[in-house]
């Protein structure tokens, strides 16, 4: 596997992705080509050892958060950004990880690779602790208004990729709703529910927002409106109940003790809750193989992406996602999956 790395645009700077791509190294034979300033990717390297499967492509511009990413893709080509998926456009690496403008990715990739045959629209996917184990959301950001039938492509495209990372041979599907029942929820999400039902997919009905985190699905739908504040609320809520934590440990004498007694144990619920753990978010739906970052993403976070990339190109999981839409033509009419609501 040979992934393109997008050093620049981060908000923590090229030695802090440099650094997670020689811990994926460590742990992989992953071949890395690390794309942006060349001055600046050789200082960050000249700092540590040198591998023979890391190389530099240069480039002379950088995509910022604050750039329109049309605008973006347009007039900064010589970008990293650019220059990486189009290193994947032509064949050269299997795969792109990106900590840049989330907007300028997708439209960089959409630009470059195109949609699979049938995908109406790429989405991407996030994966969330629960209690029993992680949950794939998706959309969380890519389309903020959608039909019925790119809800269930969705589903079908997060079960795939749910099925290659943790090895769930029939991921459940939910359905994210205001209620359990299938007659609840706006007409997007009951159209959405009739598609999903006569699906080959494994549907368990509609799921409440508190069932996120409880672990008895394995992928939950929803349009890009509704997911971008799933995940950021779920962001934010990680990190503000760790700061509370905190606080209340540091006001008494007894409390203290008591963290140094369960230090092990709180050290595991900062693992469980830590975005770094699943590195980044896979763009579903497109032809070839990309993960966009959080921009304040750490060297560990770059590492699992790194890794996730190469899994997920290694395993061929556009291959899936087709499969799994080709088992629903017969099944579904041209009228369900129509773009009309």
């Amino acid at each position: 596997m040979h992934i393109a790395l997008d050093v620049m645009g981060s908000d923590r700077g090229a030695d802090e992705l440099v650094s997670g791509a020689l811990q994926a190294l460590r742990e992989s034979s992953i071949k890395i080509t690390l794309v942006g300033d060349e001055e600046a990717i050789s200082s960050a390297l000249a700092l540590r050892r040198q591998d023979p499967l890391i190389s530099i492509f240069p480039t002379t511009q950088v995509v910022t958060m604050g750039d329109s990413p049309m605008d973006a893709i347009r007039k900064k080509k010589d970008s990293s950004m650019v220059r990486a998926f189009e290193l994947l456009k032509n064949k050269e690496v299997d795969a792109v990880v990106s900590a840049g403008n989330s907007g300028a990715v997708m439209a960089a990739a959409i630009k470059f690779l195109g949609r699979l045959k049938d995908i109406s629209r790429p989405a991407i996917a996030s994966v969330l602790p629960t209690l029993k184990g992680p949950v794939v959301m998706a959309d969380v950001g890519a389309n903020v208004d959608c039909r019925p039938k790119h809800l269930y492509q969705f589903g079908v495209m997060a079960s795939a990729f749910s099925k290659i990372m943790f090895g769930i041979p029939e991921p459940r599907v939910g359905l994210l709703s205001i209620g359990e029942e299938g007659s609840k929820g706006n007409v997007l999400v009951k159209k959405t529910h009739e598609l999903l039902a006569a699906s080959n997919l494994n549907f368990i009905g509609n799921v409440e927002g508190r069932d996120t985190f409880q672990g008895d699905v394995d992928v939950i739908v929803c349009d890009g409106f509704v997911g971008n504040v799933c995940l950021k609320l779920s962001e934010g809520l990680s990190e503000a109940v760790l700061l509370m934590l905190r606080d209340e440990i540091a006001k008494t004498f007894k409390a203290k003790m008591g963290y140094f007694l369960a230090k092990q144990a709180f050290g595991n619920f900062k693992k469980r809750v830590d975005y770094a753990e699943y590195g980044g978010a896979p763009l579903l739906g497109l032809n070839g193989t990309g993960i966009i970052c959080h921009g304040r993403s750490n060297a560990k976070a770059i590492k699992n992406a790194i890794l996730v990339a190469g899994e997920l190109a290694s395993n061929r999981v556009n291959d899936h996602i087709l499969a799994n839409l080709a088992l629903d033509e017969a099944g579904l009419s041209s009228s369900d999956l129509e773009d009309e609501q």
